[in-house]
């Protein structure tokens, strides 16, 4: 994998929201996620998942289920030449106190350590505050996203940029200069 990767949230981001999805059958991509994560990975950027998913610990849905929603989409994926190089998951619920919880940087050490990739050199994209914090936490570039629940996020984030969705994300990923290369 290239030293440098996109963290992808998954609902609101690279998939349509919908509340505890538990459901393959409605895995739907945001419009244009797919070309443009092919985009990105011909352009050698890693592309890793890194998902809250709470209604496992709230009983909503198993890990079985989430395997199976996660076969979708790689299955939808693969229709446009893509492959994500990881999913890394949060089981836990909001007060189970684990360090994998995004906005805590649990889910991109694990990605980081399987992968080797520098997480200044790479970017967060998401739709909510929590998915900003997250790149401020380990060093990465931020973009949230308008889909999702991006647009009310958007008024208070702090996120490096924030685009209308993930395609809107990789033109600007793919368009930055790569001399600007975060500090230390």
């Amino acid at each position: 994998m290239p030293e440098r990767c996109v963290l992808l949230d998954r609902d609101g981001t690279l998939i349509v929201e919908k509340d505890y999805l538990s459901d393959p059958r409605k895995v739907e991509l945001i419009p244009g996620a797919g070309t443009a994560l092919r985009q990105l990975q011909q352009a050698n950027w890693g592309i890793c998942l890194v998902t809250n998913q709470s209604g496992i610990a709230r009983g909503y849905f198993d890990s079985q289920r989430l395997a199976e929603v996660h076969d979708r989409l790689a299955q939808l994926l693969a229709d446009f030449g893509v492959r994500l190089d990881g999913i890394y998951v949060c089981p836990h619920g909001p007060d189970d106190g684990c360090d994998c919880r995004k906005p805590l940087p649990g889910l991109v050490e694990q990605a980081r350590a399987e992968h080797g990739f520098d997480p200044r050199e790479s970017w967060v994209i998401g739709d909510k505050e929590a998915d900003v914090e997250l790149a401020r936490a380990v060093g990465a570039r931020s973009i949230l996203v308008r889909t999702g629940y991006g647009k009310t996020h958007e008024a208070v984030t702090e996120a490096d940029f924030v685009v209308d969705n993930l395609p809107a994300a990789a033109t600007l990923i793919l368009g930055m200069d790569p001399s600007l290369r975060r500090g230390p």
